[in-house]
């Protein structure tokens, strides 16, 4: 982490304006983002675009109270996750976070309590000043020096009733003070700042055709196939060689029959 004096010797050194994307540029005075001005976004999508090109060019940024944001939302805006740092939850220390990382980030994006007092909106926004950083508030902003706000807005990629939203096609505004008095618009696609998305292939809505039967059964790779195996006879526990071994219930069943067979003794009568 930079200390505040070696930060203001930087600034000092270095440009006064961190670029933002081409699509963006004729919204902001001098085509990016001036140090030490408060600009007041009211729609994510934008947040992050103007984040975007100043990080990819070595500028630290940081998001303060909003614990929804997805870095691959970021990354898919383009911004370098790297110097990108994240407070979701700031809790009841926020004036104290947002300011000291005024103090050593280049960026910082703020999305404030709901009743934050004008006169803590002031100080932090002379903090800015001072430190040479761009603090972007997330919504309403008193005395902010540039307001973008969304004015139109239309998604596109739907079909007639199938298909996927592909992009969305914004118009934003800008209006401020001093230079940016006049309300200027532009509009951008959204994901994409460099333009629409590829093409999606839709899958063919033809049924794959239907074979016969094949007289040929395929081949099985890694079976080892085997027919039947013939049984092994098993010698007789009794008897003579060679005679088939016999089950005791087969034994039994014999047993009866003879004893049935065997004539019985005549009772002599009188």
């Amino acid at each position: 982490m930079r200390t505040a004096s070696e930060r203001d010797v930087e600034v000092v050194a270095g440009t006064r304006t961190l670029p933002v994307v081409s699509g963006l540029r004729d919204l902001l005075p001098g085509g990016g983002l001036r140090r030490g001005a408060t600009v007041a976004v009211y729609t994510s999508s934008v947040m992050l675009a103007l984040l975007a090109a100043a990080s990819r060019a070595g500028s630290w940024c940081a998001v303060v109270g909003l614990p929804g944001l997805s870095p691959i939302a970021a990354a898919e805006m383009g911004i370098a996750l790297e110097r990108l740092a994240l407070v979701p939850h700031p809790g009841a220390e926020w004036t104290t976070i947002v300011a000291a990382l005024l103090d050593g980030f280049d960026i910082v994006v703020a999305a404030a309590p709901k009743n934050i007092a004008p006169a803590v909106a002031g100080r932090l926004a002379a903090r800015a000043r001072q430190r040479g950083s761009v603090l972007v508030p997330a919504g309403a902003w008193a005395g902010a020096d540039l307001t973008l706000a969304p004015v139109r807005g239309a998604w596109g990629g739907l079909g007639a009733g199938r298909g996927r939203l592909r992009h969305r096609e914004l118009t934003v505004q800008a209006r401020g003070r001093g230079a940016a008095s006049a309300a200027r618009e532009v509009t951008l696609e959204l994901p994409a700042i460099t333009g629409v998305l590829p093409p999606i292939q839709v899958p063919s809505t033809q049924a794959p055709p239907i074979c016969g039967p094949s007289t040929q059964a395929p081949p099985l790779h890694g079976l080892s196939i085997q027919g039947p195996a013939t049984p092994t006879p098993t010698p007789a526990a009794h008897g003579p060689a060679g005679a088939g071994h016999r089950s005791g219930a087969q034994e039994q069943a014999t047993h009866e029959n003879r004893s049935e067979e065997t004539p019985k003794p005549l009772r002599k009568v009188g």
